[in-house]
């Protein structure tokens, strides 16, 4: 499956704009972080961008999210390690292999870093830094939904909170536009 193919599937099957920007910020992190670690770019970024394809229908039925979208993606030609990174980000299934991890902290991250930049009086990517992202994260009011614990296990590929979250930073600045950012 392409990115262009894939991306048509994230449009046709998510009606939240919202949503379908999120999922593209999953996918620039999971592209920055694999390039980081030196692994498959496209492959951990094809996971990233389609792991919320079910989105719309799990929402009320939160066991089945993550097992429809590799459903839905079955036969499509995608590897099993994709699929398996997708399923384990919901934390339904262990996660074993580095990008199964990777997309598990970055998941909630995005929305943290969302969240910070609208925080900010320019509501710009550009504008914010690590060390603006890191003092939002220790509120714990602040962007509640995105869960401190599951953004901590970026530990579990090597790195950081401050480096992780510099890399997604940097990566969702380069997609600023599309992200309204």
């Amino acid at each position: 499956m392409t990115r262009d193919d894939a991306l048509r599937l994230v449009k046709e099957k998510v009606a939240n704009k919202n949503l379908i920007k999120h999922m593209l910020a999953t996918e620039i992190c999971m592209l920055k972080i694999a390039e980081h670690l030196g692994e498959d770019k496209e492959r951990w970024a094809i996971a990233g961008l389609l792991h919320d394809l079910d989105y719309d229908t799990t929402k009320d039925n939160f066991p089945r999210h993550g097992f429809e979208t590799a459903e839905m993606l079955e036969g499509k030609g995608l590897p099993e390690d994709v699929l398996q990174a997708i399923v384990s980000h919901t934390g339904h299934v262990e996660r074993i292999s580095v990008m199964d991890k990777a997309l598990y902290a970055i998941d909630p991250t995005t929305g943290l870093i969302v969240a910070a930049a609208l925080m900010h009086p320019s509501k710009r990517l550009e504008e914010i830094d690590v060390d603006f992202v890191m003092r939002r994260f220790k509120e714990k009011r602040f962007a509640a939904g995105a869960n401190r614990e599951q953004i901590k296990t970026c530990t579990e590929i090597g790195l950081e909170m401050e480096d992780f979250i510099g890399i997604c930073l940097e990566g969702m600045k380069s997609i600023s536009e599309e992200l309204g950012l």
